[in-house]
C-alpha cells in the first residue's frame, strides 16, 4: 500500500518530538483496527452500515463495546462494533485477547528463558519502550498460572513403561526466610518410547509420605501401570512405589551411583576407579558384575573403603537391568533423559536467585518445559527393542 508524501507530509507536520510520534503511531493504529474491525462485522452482517437491505435482515449493528488493549505504542482505546444477536466474533480482537503485537508473547518467550523483570523490560525498551512495566510483565506471566494448574492436573496414559524422578533445588521466599526447597520431576517414557513430563511437584522435605502423595497423584490421573521407575535413592520413594504400585521394578541410576561413588577419590585416582567401576555395571551378566565388585573392593578397600560398601548396601536396587540384553540396558539404568532435562532447567532457573513463592517457581518450570519439549521429537534408542522385551515379561500386569 502506497502513501503519498503529501499524506505523510500532513500527518507528521506537528510531531517534533518522539513522544509526538509515539501519539500518532498509536492514533493511526487505533484508527486502523477500529476500521478493519467494522470490515470484520460489515463481512459477518453481509451488508454496510446505513444499507437499505438492513432493515430486511434479523441482525445488524447495535453500537459499541469499549476495550483496551496493550501494543507497542502503549494502550489503545477501542471501540469494539456489536452485533444485535451478539453472534459477532471478531478476529483481529478477539474476545479475550488483551494485546496487540505480539507483546504478551514476547514477554512469556523471554521469561521461559529465565530472563529477570529487570532483563525483560531492557530487552523489549527498543521495541516498546515504556509500555513493559514491571507490573505489565507480572500480570502476563501470572496469566499462566490457571494453565500451570490444568497441566498439572490433565489425565494420563494409563501406561508408561518407565518413569525417571529427580529433582532440583531452588530457594523461595517463605514466611520472611529464604528457604531451600526441592521441585521433584516426574518424566515418563510412553509406549511409543516418547518423553512426557508427567508433573512437577514442590517440597522442603521428602519421604514416603510425600511420595506416597506424588504417586496417588499419578494415580488418579490415570497412571495404572509402570514397569521400572528408575530414581536416585530419594528418600522414602521405593516405599510409596510398594504401596501404589507394587509390581513395578525398582532401578537406581547408575550414572548417579558412579559420581556419588567417585566424591570420594582424589582426582589423580578418579579416572582409573571410574574405569574400574564400569566393569561393574559393564559386565556382560550379573555373575560378571559380582566378581567385578570383588575385584573393585580388593583393589581398593585399603584406600576407598566406603565405596564397595555403598555398591554392596544398594545392590538389589543396581542390578535390575542385568535381567535384559545389553543394548537396552542404558533406557533403563541411567537418569540421563532427565539430567539433560534437569541441566536445561538448572540454567534456567540460574538467573532466578530467590522466587517469591512456590507459584512463580512452577510458572517458570512450566514454561521451561514447554520450550525443552518441543525438541523432544525422537523416540529413547533401541525403544521397539525395549518394548517388547518389556511386554514379554511383565505381560501378568499388563493384562490386569
Amino acid at each position: 500500500m502506497e502513501i503519498s508524501d503529501k499524506l505523510i507530509h500532513e500527518l507528521t507536520k506537528d510531531c517534533k518530538t518522539q513522544e509526538d510520534f509515539t501519539d500518532l503511531f498509536r492514533a493511526l493504529k487505533k484508527r486502523g483496527l477500529e476500521a478493519a474491525l467494522s470490515g470484520e462485522l460489515t463481512d459477518h452482517l453481509g451488508f454496510e452500515k446505513h444499507s437499505r437491505s438492513s432493515t430486511r435482515k434479523p441482525n445488524s449493528r447495535n453500537g459499541y463495546s469499549k476495550k483496551t488493549v496493550r501494543s507497542s505504542h502503549g494502550p489503545l482505546d477501542l471501540d469494539i462494533p456489536r452485533d444485535r444477536l451478539g453472534e459477532f466474533e471478531p478476529q483481529i480482537i478477539q474476545r479475550h485477547q488483551t494485546s496487540f503485537d505480539g507483546i504478551d508473547e514476547k514477554i512469556i518467550s523471554l521469561y521461559a528463558r529465565g530472563l529477570s523483570v529487570r532483563d525483560i523490560q531492557e530487552e523489549l525498551s527498543d521495541l516498546y519502550g515504556d509500555a513493559v512495566s514491571p507490573t505489565l510483565i507480572s500480570n502476563v506471566t501470572n496469566s499462566v498460572i490457571d494453565d500451570v494448574k490444568a497441566w498439572q492436573a490433565r489425565p494420563l496414559e494409563a501406561l508408561y513403561p518407565i518413569m525417571y524422578l529427580d529433582c532440583l533445588v531452588v530457594k523461595v521466599r517463605e514466611d520472611k526466610r529464604i528457604v531451600n526447597k526441592s521441585v521433584y520431576i516426574a518424566l515418563g517414557v510412553d509406549t511409543d518410547g516418547q518423553k512426557e513430563l508427567l508433573g512437577l511437584w514442590i517440597s522442603q522435605n521428602e519421604g514416603a509420605k510425600f511420595w506416597l502423595g506424588v504417586l496417588t497423584d499419578l494415580k488418579n490421573r490415570g497412571l495404572d501401570q509402570v514397569f521400572i521407575f528408575c530414581v536416585d535413592g530419594l528418600s522414602g520413594f521405593p516405599e510409596a512405589i510398594e504401596a501404589v504400585y507394587p509390581k513395578a521394578k525398582i532401578q537406581s541410576c547408575i550414572v548417579h551411583k558412579v559420581r556419588q561413588s567417585l566424591k570420594y577419590v582424589s582426582w589423580k585416582d578418579r579416572k582409573i576407579v571410574a574405569a574400574d567401576l564400569r566393569k561393574v555395571y559393564g559386565a556382560d551378566t550379573l555373575e560378571e558384575a559380582e566378581l567385578a565388585l570383588e575385584s573393585f573392593s580388593e583393589k581398593w578397600d585399603e584406600k576407598f573403603p566406603l565405596i564397595a560398601q555403598s555398591w554392596r548396601r544398594d545392590w538389589e536396587r543396581l542390578i535390575p537391568f542385568f535381567a535384559y540384553p545389553k543394548d537396552i540396558r542404558k533406557a533403563i539404568y541411567t537418569t540421563n533423559a532427565i539430567e539433560s532435562l534437569n541441566m536445561t532447567l538448572r540454567k534456567v532457573v540460574k538467573n532466578k536467585r530467590i522466587f517469591p513463592s512456590d507459584d512463580s517457581v512452577f510458572k517458570l518450570l512450566y514454561l521451561a518445559i514447554q520450550n525443552i519439549s518441543k525438541k523432544w521429537t525422537m523416540p529413547i534408542h533401541n525403544w521397539k527393542s525395549a518394548m517388547n522385551r518389556f511386554m514379554i515379561e511383565f505381560a501378568d500386569q499388563s493384562d490386569n
